[in-house]
């Protein structure tokens, strides 16, 4: 699906630039680079490990602050705001789902999902509702008083992905969210957080190596030398 078939871009970004220093060096990651990414699009970013992938991610999401260049999203512009300003939009506007799942283990699968909602200033009934609606709608709705570690690794993602969507973002950002788990249950998952995501016509931006993943997705991304370019898959094609 190319990008003009989309109205508005909901993230914009404007010449990045990221490096970090490596003793009396300079590493550079990311050297101007563009890209404008649609409301409701799926992307996919591709790319060899240390390429600057999760850094990217982090500079979408305010977690770190580029070297030159800005990031916009729903036309604001986080490298403009405080550390405080980015926190709060973070909370407000991104959900996250990661590697490792990242749930808190002295909290029940339910007031993990409930945790997002609270730090957003949401209690109440409602917010429980819509956390036990999402429940189900990742098959978990019995687990609901279980702890995290009472769950495999494919269920723990599942309330991760439910984690993520609960308070509603502007975005989702998933950073390889099946490279610890097995390859069917780890295709399951995706399948699942792809339904959830094109059913709320959230934006959603993932970082993977998987080839069979970013054939899933409207379109696929790869940083190379610093730069951010659009690829197209054929059979046997690599990133």
């Amino acid at each position: 699906m190319d990008a003009h078939r989309f109205a508005h871009a909901l993230i914009q970004l404007r010449n990045l630039s990221k490096s970090f220093r490596e003793g009396d060096r300079d590493r550079v990651v990311l050297r101007g680079a563009n890209a404008d990414i649609g409301k409701g699009e799926f992307v996919v970013l591709l790319g060899r490990s240390g390429c600057g992938k999760s850094t990217l991610l982090n500079l979408i999401s305010g977690i770190d602050q580029p070297s030159g260049g800005e990031v916009l999203i729903g036309g604001t512009s986080l490298t403009a705001l405080s550390e405080h300003q980015r926190t709060l939009f973070r909370r407000r506007n991104i959900g996250f789902i990661f590697q490792f799942y990242n749930l808190i283990p002295t909290l029940s699968v339910l007031e993990n999902l409930l945790l997002p909602l609270e730090l957003k200033g949401e209690s109440g009934p409602h917010p429980e509702q819509r956390a036990r609606k999402l429940l189900e709608q990742v098959g978990l709705a019995d687990r609901a008083a279980s702890y995290p570690d009472r769950l495999s690794g494919g269920e723990q993602q599942r309330v991760a992905i439910a984690r993520a969507l609960v308070h509603e973002p502007l975005l989702l950002l998933a950073d390889e969210p099946t490279g610890n788990l097995d390859h069917e249950t780890g295709r399951q998952v995706l399948e699942l957080l792809g339904e959830l995501a094109r059913r709320s016509r959230m934006t959603t931006l993932m970082v993977t190596h998987s080839l069979e993943v970013a054939r899933l997705a409207d379109r696929v991304l790869t940083i190379r030398d610093g730069a951010l370019e659009e690829q197209r898959l054929s059979p046997g094609a690599a990133p």
